[in-house]
C-alpha cells in the first residue's frame, strides 16, 4: 500500500516535552551584489543585501526562539562578514560552511550532518512568515511522519525536515522552479514515506513579495528606505 501525504493537523505539546531535534538555517552573507540579487533591480545592491541581514537576523532569532533544538546556520559567502561572527559570539548557533555543489548538495549535507537522532529542520532565510511556532508544530508533526515540508506560495518550500537523510529529494530537482514543491512530493511517494505539510507560507525573492514583506513589517521599509509601488 502506498503511503501518502498526511493532512491531518499536527499535535503542538510544550517544546520541552518533546524530543530535541536539530534545527539548520541555510544562509548566504549579507554581502552587496551576492545577496538577493533578483530584488537588486528594486532595491539596489546595498538595499538587498539590508533585506538579507534583516531576514537573517529574523530567522536565527525565531529558531533560537522555538526552542526545539541545537541551531547551526550553514553560511555561504563571506564567513568573516560581521553578521555570521555576531552570532559565533552568541554561542548559541553553531556556524558551518557550507560545502561546494548545488544547492540540493548543500541542503543534504547540513542534513547528513544532524546531531539529534530525532531528525532535523532544514529552513532557509528568506521567509518572514515563519514563526517560532511553525518550527515547533512541524517538530511535532516529525515526531509522527516521516517527514515534513512546509510549501511555499511560489511553488517552491521553506522548510524540510525529516528523521533520515533521503538524497533522492536533493537531486535532479529544479531549484528556483515553481515546480519544486510537486517534484518533492512526487519523490516522497516514490520513498513511499509518510509526511505532513503545514500551512502555505511566502517568501521573499521577488518585487511583490517584496512590497508584502514592507507592508507586513513596516520597520523593514523603514531600514530599506524605499518604497515598493504595486503594479
Amino acid at each position: 500500500m502506498r503511503r501518502a501525504i498526511n493532512v491531518s493537523p499536527a499535535p503542538v505539546p510544550d517544546a520541552r516535552d518533546q524530543p530535541r531535534i536539530d534545527v539548520a538555517i541555510m544562509a548566504r552573507a549579507p554581502v552587496p551584489g551576492l545577496a538577493k540579487t533578483r530584488l537588486i533591480p528594486a532595491l539596489g545592491a546595498a538595499g538587498s543585501a539590508r533585506l538579507q541581514s534583516w531576514l537573517l537576523q529574523r530567522t536565527v532569532a525565531l529558531a533560537l526562539a522555538a526552542d526545539v533544538g541545537p541551531v547551526s546556520l550553514w553560511c555561504a559567502g563571506d564567513l568573516e562578514h560581521p553578521d555570521f561572527a555576531a552570532y559565533a559570539q552568541l554561542g548559541q548557533v553553531s556556524l558551518r560552511v557550507q560545502p561546494e555543489g548545488d544547492l540540493g548538495g548543500r541542503m543534504l549535507a547540513a542534513i547528513r550532518a544532524a546531531a539529534t537522532s530525532a531528525g532535523i529542520l532544514l529552513i532557509g532565510a528568506d521567509c518572514p512568515a515563519l514563526t517560532p511556532l511553525h518550527l515547533r508544530e512541524a517538530a511535532a508533526a516529525l515526531a509522527e511522519n516521516d517527514a515534513v515540508v512546509t510549501p511555499a506560495e511560489d511553488g517552491g518550500y521553506v522548510l524540510i525536515g525529516m528523521k533520515s537523510a533521503a538524497p533522492e529529494l536533493f537531486r535532479q530537482i529544479d531549484w528556483g522552479s515553481e515546480n519544486v514543491m510537486a517534484e518533492t512530493r512526487l519523490r516522497l511517494r516514490e520513498l513511499a514515506w509518510v509526511w505532513h505539510e503545514p500551512a502555505t507560507l511566502w517568501d521573499v525573492d521577488r518585487p511583490a513579495d517584496l512590497l508584502r514583506a514592507c507592508q507586513a513589517f513596516p520597520a523593514l521599509g523603514s531600514l530599506l528606505g524605499t518604497a515598493i509601488e504595486t503594479a
